[in-house]
């Protein structure tokens, strides 16, 4: 029997999902792709200051080769995009990013049960994707089936870090959206090489309006606070965080592929070989002319991810 609302394939529908936390909950918003009632859901979480528009390209590729079967979930996480900011800026980390994925999955499942369920996590999105992964216990639909880890792994390479948090907080004001675009390419150009039309595309959902009478029409979406717990890690705590990571990495059992920009400074060569001969022993496929992390809009980018969960 065909599913209603096939004209929904070619464009996301903005959905929220209320998640728990230790003051009254917060709203986190999400972009649904594809086919409401679909068995098979695909979960795209994106990276530490992006949001879920980031994979409107790999969303398209995977609704028009999967046709009916498929359901892409983008959410928005906490403090970005549409979803509401913390009142507890202690919250903006990887552990409660989990839960709040477990929080939507639940309301996926309850809507339309999920059968398949796939991850995409891109830098960040691929760290909660390892903890949700890594510990069997957790109260998820099904297990995850595949999953992709996208320019992240268990060791991060702290230089990253601290260029990472070098801009991280800074709300920025622009007057239009090129303007913004523009700025972001200053400490974005590690993605590699893009159209202005690409990059424009990726910028607008990152912005939005102020007052009307404000000075500068525009700011980043985000909330600066995210940048209140990052800016805590030290070195040390680092190493300790990787010696965890490592044992939820080798505790995955879904199938695995890493994606690298082949000039990463977050994932380095060494730490995605290990990858590749332990835990779920991924597959790895590295893109040149790339650095952190790669956007998932250039062809070759898209293939690698749509063939992996496809095949």
């Amino acid at each position: 029997m065909p599913f209603p609302e096939t004209h929904t394939m070619t464009e996301p529908r903005l959905k929220h999902v209320t998640c728990p936390d230790a003051a009254d909950g917060h709203r986190m918003a999400y972009w649904e792709w594809g086919q409401p009632g679909s068995p098979h859901v695909v979960l795209c979480v994106h990276g530490l200051t992006r949001q879920g528009r980031d994979f409107d390209v790999l969303a398209r590729a995977l609704c028009a080769q999967a046709g009916e079967g498929i359901r892409i979930v983008c959410p928005d996480v906490a403090g970005r995009g549409e979803s509401e900011w913390l009142q507890d800026p202690m919250g903006y980390q990887v552990p409660a990013y989990a839960a709040d994925m477990l929080a939507l999955l639940a309301q996926l499942h309850a809507h339309a049960p999920i059968a398949t369920l796939d991850w995409v996590g891109t830098s960040m999105g691929g760290l909660i994707g390892m903890v949700v992964c890594g510990q069997p216990g957790l109260p998820l639909p099904v297990p995850v089936r595949k999953l992709v880890l996208n320019d992240v792994g268990p060791a991060l390479q702290w230089q990253a870090i601290q260029r990472i948090g070098a801009y991280l907080g800074q709300s920025g004001h622009f007057d239009t959206l090129q303007e913004a675009a523009d700025a972001m390419w200053t400490i974005s150009s590690s993605f590699g090489p893009h159209t202005p039309e690409q990059w424009l595309a990726l910028s607008q959902p990152m912005v939005r309006p102020v007052l009307p009478d404000a000075e500068s029409p525009l700011r980043l979406h985000y909330d600066p606070a995210i940048a209140i717990p990052f800016k805590l890690a030290d070195e040390a705590g680092a190493q300790q965080g990787e010696a965890m990571l490592w044992q939820l990495y080798d505790a995955i059992q879904a199938e695995t592929l890493v994606l690298r920009g082949a000039q990463s400074d977050l994932l380095s060569p060494q730490t995605a070989l290990a990858m590749t001969q332990r835990g779920p022993r991924a597959r790895l496929v590295e893109f040149g002319g790339v650095g952190h992390a790669p956007t998932l809009i250039a062809p070759d980018q898209v293939a690698a991810v749509t063939g992996f969960l496809l095949r």
